[in-house]
């Protein structure tokens, strides 16, 4: 995602919606425990604040820094900057270790990511036993019939300044790779959709807009594609009240997945090669010890002490 100035992320934080708390129900409502979440790309955090009703701690992780200044506070959120140079070990340990995380999320993000190390993590940090990854998107709005196609011209504006990972968005994730297995809520190829309703104004529509990616990308490069002569037209297409705040939705698309048996399988092994365990005799019970010989995560040293009680 490109990096927003200071003004830019303001008229992000302003414009974006605030998603569904009923999502956020029935996706805690799958997960095996409510320990830990990981909100990775969390923004300000907008998504953060939904899972802190249900999980006891929220790692909430982003590169860009303008926008973790703007992150909503809470008890039991973190935020955590994560620049591009963080080696995978690295963002394994901050976000909990392997076999650590109930729930990931990655709202309106994952598009942006190097997916295959974002995956490589995500498969060793989400808990074997009933853990879960969701992502979704959003892309696009109903505002009317008026508003909307103007909306629709800029939309196709924007496409030679789109790159590929931002087409991702413009399909609704239909074209993602999710390699995780499908739990009913959505699947690779086949997002389900979903609205998210929200109160927008004139002058929030039109931070919505600058701060828009495609927007940025193209001026970027030299191009402003909201222009005044466009504004002049939302304007005129909005009403005469400009002050009018009106009942919109984002239109969203969901996939929710968990560790396929194979890839529960080659973890396990992954973890069996870095313990060792060894068995104690005395005259009352057996005690076992398992040590971590590779990297001490937290995840990492309790699969061990389960295998070695497991294997006693």
């Amino acid at each position: 995602m490109a990096a927003l100035s200071d003004k830019l992320a303001d008229a992000y934080q302003n414009a974006r919606p605030t998603y569904p708390i009923d999502w956020f129900t029935k996706l805690a409502a799958r997960t095996g425990q409510h320990k830990l979440a990981w909100d990775v790309g969390t923004g300000n955090g907008q998504a953060a604040i939904g899972l802190a009703e249900y999980f006891e701690k929220v790692v909430a992780t982003d590169i860009n820094e303008a926008q973790l200044k703007r992150a909503v506070k809470h008890e039991r959120i973190s935020y955590n900057l994560t620049p591009t140079t963080m080696s995978e070990d690295q963002m394994v340990a901050l976000v909990g270790g392997d076999n650590s995380v109930d729930l990931i999320v990655a709202a309106q993000a994952v598009h942006y990511f190097d997916l295959a190390p974002f995956y490589n993590v995500a498969k060793r940090v989400l808990r074997k036993e009933g853990g879960l990854i969701a992502v979704w998107v959003y892309n696009g709005l109903v505002i009317s019939p008026e508003v909307d196609s103007i909306m629709k011209r800029l939309e196709d504006s924007t496409s030679p300044f789109r790159t590929p990972v931002m087409n991702l968005a413009f399909d609704g994730y239909k074209t993602l790779p999710f390699p995780f297995e499908s739990i009913g809520m959505g699947s690779e190829g086949k997002p389900i959709m979903l609205d998210i309703p929200h109160k927008l104004s004139l002058k929030g529509f039109i931070g919505f807009l600058r701060s828009w990616q495609p927007a940025v990308k193209a001026k970027e490069r030299g191009v402003e594609l909201v222009t005044q002569d466009l504004i002049n037209k939302f304007e005129e297409a909005w009403g005469d009240d400009d002050n009018d705040v009106k009942d919109i939705f984002y239109k969203a698309h969901m996939i929710v997945g968990k560790l396929s048996a194979s890839d529960i399988e080659r973890h396990r092994k992954r973890f069996e090669t870095n313990c060792v365990v060894a068995k104690l005799k005395d005259s009352n019970n057996s005690v076992v010890i398992a040590s971590v010989t590779a990297v001490a995560f937290a995840g990492l040293a309790a699969y061990c002490a389960y295998s070695a009680r497991k294997n006693t």
